[in-house]
């Protein structure tokens, strides 16, 4: 870890700081929902329809889809010019309004790196250094249950899965902006500011109980070592809650897990760099009502709304859409508090 954390810092400090610019880096990172899961086909249709179009005309170039020439992209090494495409394969997730808002706002270069994997969680996965491992309980219930697949499997092995995600993140940043000069030239010779991180996760810990009792501490402990290990204290920090099935529909788990993800963006010391972002205010009830009465008996009028299932937000372009122009506005609002 400490290795990384030393090439980390040569990168973002491998231009002297009188350089006459910049390049503004975000760092979008969690699951399945991070991943993007609106499908591009659909995201055609909608964009094209008269009814919609101007809702999504600010992405569009002509008949085709606009590329930034401002705001570059880099997800698990699929790298390009931002432009539809880079969620899952052939997919949109919050990264595309998300580039836009930021790309729109500051005249610097952008960056973004996307760190998502699906089926992730915060209990295991990302687990943060400082939040330790799981109690001796909780590990050998973990060893006994993969010994039923895998004999094999040892104890050490389990305790190296816990923040094995969290590492990669880190990798993938190191990765991402020491590949960035070569592979977007157009970038220039800025140096690198680390200028917000997006935290959207949260299914794989809804599911887990012992991982919705732990998610307030394991969620405090990740803003922290991310402001850490980056080397960035003031890292604007933007939590994504967990927003699917909307608003108006009860749930008491799912509702004491929401308000985990929200308890540690109020603690005094992220009161000024942290924003939480409800992304139930984006549900698409026009696709949870073809949903509901049955998608596979109405395929034709579910392919002109939704594209996945609920846990994947419907599939739907206007609450991927939403929520990333939501993101960029919470990192814009954190931004402009920093500066004042």
């Amino acid at each position: 870890m400490k290795q990384l954390l030393v090439l980390l810092a040569g990168l973002l400090l491998s231009v002297s700081a009188e350089a006459s610019e910049t390049i503004k880096v975000f760092i979008l990172a969690g699951q399945s929902n991070m991943e993007g899961k609106a499908q591009l086909p659909l995201m055609e249709h909608v964009a094209t329809q008269p009814a919609t179009a101007e809702r999504f005309a600010h992405l569009r170039d002509g008949d085709g889809w606009g590329v930034r020439d401002d705001v570059w992209i880099d997800f698990l090494g699929r790298k390009g010019p931002l432009t539809v495409g880079y969620g899952s394969r052939n997919r949109v997730g919050v990264e595309l309004d998300f580039g836009h808002v930021v790309g729109d706002h500051f005249e610097e270069p952008v960056l973004l790196i996307k760190a998502a994997w699906g089926g992730r969680s915060l209990y295991r996965d990302f687990r943060p250094p400082s939040a330790g491992l799981p109690g001796a309980e909780a590990l050998d219930l973990l060893l006994k249950g993969e010994r039923k697949k895998n004999p094999e499997r040892t104890m050490e092995e389990v305790k190296a899965s816990f923040g094995r995600d969290y590492r990669g993140m880190l990798r993938e940043v190191e990765r991402a902006m020491k590949e960035a000069r070569g592979a977007f030239p157009a970038m220039g010779e800025g140096a690198f500011e680390l200028s917000g991180f997006v935290w959207f996760q949260g299914w794989n810990d809804l599911v887990n109980e012992a991982a919705v009792a732990d998610y307030e501490r394991n969620l405090t402990c990740l803003i922290r070592d991310v402001r850490r290990d980056l080397g960035a204290p003031d890292l604007p920090f933007v939590v994504g809650q967990l927003g699917v099935g909307g608003v108006g529909r009860p749930d008491p788990k799912r509702d004491r897990f929401k308000e985990a993800q929200a308890a540690p963006t109020r603690l005094p010391e992220n009161l000024s760099n942290t924003r939480l972002v409800a992304t139930d205010q984006f549900w698409d009830e026009r696709a949870q009502a073809v949903f509901d009465k049955g998608w596979r008996d109405h395929v034709e009028e579910w392919e002109k709304v939704g594209s996945d299932f609920p846990f994947h937000y419907l599939g739907s372009p206007f609450t991927f859409s939403d929520i990333g122009r939501a993101f960029g506005e919470a990192v814009l609002e954190l931004d402009a508090a920093r500066r004042r």
